[in-house]
């Protein structure tokens, strides 16, 4: 019937509450101050109880050092109860000398140690006396058994209160995850602000290098640069020719060397072991010797390998062994020649290289193309960063209503009433 009567008249509509989003943390610091006068409250009564009974228990355990036993009590009992009794008023006194805190959790903590620690008391020492002092020892347990009732109460209370304190931290954290989340899409409108004006300004100092470099690259004297660019290149490539022909000419010198050296040093001949390698140590140099300290060394090795031919020592074994010794005195003239020449070109180069490094003109084209090499690469960077803060901004900006959501549903579980969340700005996309 009554089921019936609902469905014909309805049911009420439930309750609704409107809280603003920054209004949110002081409603949750209000809701906790109120749970915790209500705990406040609530515990005062068995607090007050527990103090009193602590009192009386502290008093009875120490009266009963004054206490007479039952004279019904076997001897050994008693004297057993006799040393027992100085360390069970010990041992309560001990765990009910730690004094109560005022504030409620702190209090229950210290309380229930103190009923363990008596009950503990009472479980060892205490089992000795109970025969032989059985009144004290039952209004002693009874004294414990006071502090257990209202601690019994004082845990239902706080249990309530922490119930309550979870449900305004679980909404105080749902509240930090949007407010952090806003608080960063705000930031990140400004981060991208910057972003975007770098990307700018690194475009618009390109589009200048680009005009600049079509300017000078279009200036009649970098034409007249061409003819020194195309000396400069024919005498590098003479400096490579004479660089290769100085190579050839003495890594096959050098070949024979070293078996002429061999021989020697086989032979004992110390004088022309001496001169053999000095001649090497030049040749094998990776600078291209002076011509004079290589045209001596030359004229003092190969009379001693053309001796070692002549006695059959060495034999020449290709054409190009056989044309550098079948003249030797060509082949040293040669090689002064060839170490002159490239000391000469070398040097021609070097200037020609020099003054086209240093021309105004040329200097200011490198420069730019420098800085535009510099100027892409951080282009490129800042377009990644874009990239990144849009991919992050739309993904805060997807979880943004689900944190909503959480905060709404953190509250309504609190309160057990429906919430609605009025927030002062939208998020910007």
């Amino acid at each position: 019937m009554l089921k019936f009567l609902k469905s014909l008249l309805g049911s009420a509509p439930d309750r609704q509450i409107i809280l603003f989003f920054d209004e949110v943390p002081s409603w949750l610091d209000e809701r906790e101050k109120a749970a915790r006068e209500t705990l406040h409250d609530e515990v005062q009564e068995p607090m007050g109880n527990i103090r009193n009974a602590s009192a009386n228990l502290q008093l009875m355990v120490n009266n009963l050092k004054d206490a007479d036993q039952d004279p019904d009590t076997h001897p050994k009992i008693k004297s057993i109860a006799k040393n027992s009794l100085p360390l069970f008023i010990r041992a309560m006194n001990a765990s009910l000398a730690k004094e109560l805190p005022s504030e409620p959790e702190a209090f229950y903590t210290v309380a229930v140690e103190r009923v363990k620690g008596c009950l503990n008391a009472i479980r060892g020492q205490g089992r000795y006396l109970m025969v032989a002092f059985p009144e004290e020892m039952k209004v002693t347990k009874t004294g414990i058994d006071v502090i257990g009732r209202e601690i019994n109460v004082m845990t239902k209370a706080i249990g309530r209160f922490k119930e309550k304190s979870t449900g305004i931290g679980a909404a105080r954290a749902a509240y930090a995850a949007l407010y952090d989340a806003r608080k960063d899409l705000e930031r990140s409108v400004g981060k991208e602000e910057r972003i975007k004006s770098r990307i700018a300004e690194i475009a618009e100092r390109l589009d200048i290098i680009s005009a600049e470099t079509t300017r000078l690259s279009a200036d009649p004297s970098l034409q007249l640069l061409d003819a020194e660019r195309g000396r400069c290149a024919d005498l590098i490539r003479q400096r490579d020719d004479h660089l290769r022909h100085y190579a050839s000419l003495t890594m096959t010198a050098s070949h024979v060397f070293r078996k002429a050296e061999k021989i020697a040093t086989r032979k004992h001949l110390p004088k022309e072991v001496h001169i053999l390698k000095d001649a090497m140590d030049i040749l094998s140099d990776h600078e291209v010797a002076g011509a004079e300290p290589a045209a001596c060394a030359l004229n003092a090795a190969c009379p001693v390998v053309e001796k070692m031919i002549g006695e059959g020592d060495i034999i020449l074994k290709n054409k190009e062994e056989r044309a550098v010794f079948s003249d030797s005195r060509k082949f040293c003239d040669e090689v002064r020649g060839l170490c002159r020449r490239y000391r000469e070109i070398e040097v021609s180069c070097r200037e020609a290289e020099e003054g086209l490094v240093s021309h105004p003109l040329l200097s200011r084209l490198r420069s730019l193309e420098r800085e535009k090499e510099q100027l892409k690469s951080m282009h490129v960077h800042e377009e990644e960063e874009h990239r990144e803060l849009q991919a992050w901004r739309t993904k805060i900006l997807a979880s943004a209503p689900l944190l909503e959501e959480e905060l709404v549903k953190k509250i309504k579980e609190m309160i057990g009433e429906t919430v609605q969340l009025q927030m002062e700005e939208p998020v910007r996309g």
